[in-house]
């Protein structure tokens, strides 16, 4: 099965590796890709995939200082990187920041595409989509192991929330 993005500039992409996957990890970071950063994997220059992502960096809402705790620190990140989640209607709202706007960018994006789901769902969402956003050829091996490493926390808060009544 060939899952495939049909971008606002027209375009299309296919991904078969990202819909090895359950269905719901390619439906949830479809649609972030489609509403917004339609063109990230299309962008072969790296230095056009930097400013998208500071341009989502720019639009990340403001994080609160009092959740820049330990509980709340992305390990593994050379940068300083704070994410929280809440449950809201039994759909995850996550927040976040870092004081580098590439990994602030990055964050963006995690929350972009993960934002609404159901633990359940975020938890179906295998890594393999990072390779479907073309960034992991862009950045440096520790910007993209700190990218797994905050996707994997977000998926640990949602973990949390899992078989949890909403808050």
């Amino acid at each position: 099965m060939i899952g495939v993005l049909t971008l606002i500039s027209g375009s299309i992409l296919s991904f078969p590796h990202v819909l090895t996957c359950d269905g719901y990890s390619f439906q949830f970071l479809a649609s972030c890709f489609r509403t917004n950063c339609p063109t990230l994997s299309a962008v072969a220059d790296p230095k056009q995939r930097y400013e998208q992502l500071l341009s989502l960096a720019k639009r990340l809402e403001a994080f609160p200082e009092a959740e820049k705790t330990s509980e709340n620190k992305v390990a593994g990140c050379v940068s300083q990187v704070y994410i929280t989640a809440d449950l809201v209607d039994g759909k995850v709202k996550y927040q976040g920041d870092s004081d580098s706007q590439l990994v602030k960018g990055l964050v963006a994006l995690l929350i972009k595409g993960l934002n609404g789901s159901s633990p359940a769902e975020i938890l179906q969402v295998k890594p393999d989509f990072i390779q479907a956003t073309g960034l992991n050829v862009s950045l440096t091996p520790s910007r993209a192991n700190g990218f797994y490493n905050i996707f994997r926390m977000m998926q640990q808060k949602a973990y949390q929330f899992n078989n949890q009544p909403d808050s």
